[in-house]
C-alpha cells in the first residue's frame, strides 16, 4: 500500500463539500477507507444512550469522516500538494508548490 500523503496533526484545508474552505488539524487517519477526522469539519450529532461512561447521555456533537481527496495539506497558509523524495537514505514528504521539506 501507498504511503499516505496526510498525517495525523497536518492542517490542512478542507476543498470540496459542505465545509469547503474551513481550515483543521487532522485528528486520525483511516489509511484503508482513505478517510480523516478533521477538528471542527463534518460535525455530526449522534444520540447517545445513558452508559457508565457517560452518565446522562443526550445528543453529542462530534466530527465525521471526510475523504483525504477533498483536503488539500496546508504549507505557510497555503494550500499545496505533497510528493515524496529521498534525503540521503530517508524518504521524505515535501511541499510541491515551494519544494520546501516537511518532515
Amino acid at each position: 500500500m501507498a504511503t499516505s500523503k496526510i498525517k495525523k496533526g497536518d492542517l490542512v484545508k478542507v476543498i470540496a463539500g459542505r465545509d469547503k474552505d474551513k481550515e483543521g488539524k487532522v485528528i486520525s487517519v483511516d489509511r484503508k477507507k482513505n478517510r480523516l477526522l478533521v477538528e471542527g469539519i463534518n460535525m455530526i450529532t449522534k444520540h447517545t444512550k445513558p452508559s457508565m461512561a457517560n452518565q446522562q447521555g443526550g445528543i453529542v456533537h462530534q466530527e465525521g469522516p471526510i475523504d483525504a481527496s477533498n483536503v488539500m495539506y496546508l504549507h505557510k497558509g497555503k494550500p499545496t500538494r505533497i510528493g515524496f523524495k529521498m534525503d540521503g537514505d530517508k524518504k521524505v514528504r515535501f511541499a510541491k508548490s515551494t519544494g520546501d521539506i516537511i518532515d
